[in-house]
């Protein structure tokens, strides 16, 4: 299995994004890249602790590759927003590719560069070593399983792409 974590605004919608795509193994939601060890929710929305809302993708390179998942990626967010992805702001929505080795790296910046290219200009996504991550609070995992009418910045189409085996 590798790991990749990504911040793109509000967790809960990004978890049940990438849980629909096979060969994503496990996803866990958590804050990532802060000031503070063992933040809470509350800490991150309200303390600034400086973590982004990030959802941490275990995957099986077999079966899908790091540029088809950050390609997923950037169907579900503004990547020239600062800190603000649908109605949530704050230094907690900002998005990031965090990575805990460079294994990763030589892809990841070939697809930024796709996404600089066609847009015209540089993103607003940072690409960077994971510093730290710790996982939210058991409410917030899988939160739209559990509360499917519940708040998603992204839209409620693109949670059903595709359906795992």
């Amino acid at each position: 299995m590798k790991t990749i974590y990504l911040a793109a605004g509000c967790f809960w919608g990004s978890q049940k994004f990438f849980d629909q795509f096979e060969g994503i193994v496990k996803t866990t939601v958590g804050y990532a890249n802060g000031n503070t060890e063992n933040p809470s929710y509350e800490d991150v929305k309200h303390h600034n602790s400086g973590h982004a809302e990030t959802v941490k993708i275990e995957f099986d390179e077999k079966i899908i590759s790091i540029e088809k998942i950050l390609e997923y990626y950037f169907m579900i967010i503004n990547p020239l927003s600062v800190n603000k992805q649908g109605e949530d702001e704050g230094i907690q929505y900002r998005t990031g590719i965090y990575f805990e080795s460079d294994e990763f790296l030589p892809q990841i910046n070939t697809v930024v560069q796709q996404q600089e290219e066609k847009l015209g200009q540089k993103l607003a996504v940072e690409v960077l070593p994971l510093k730290n991550f710790y996982t939210a609070e058991e409410y917030h995992q899988k939160y739209l399983d559990k509360n499917p009418s519940g708040y998603c910045h992204i839209n409620f189409t693109l949670l059903n792409l595709a359906k795992k085996k």
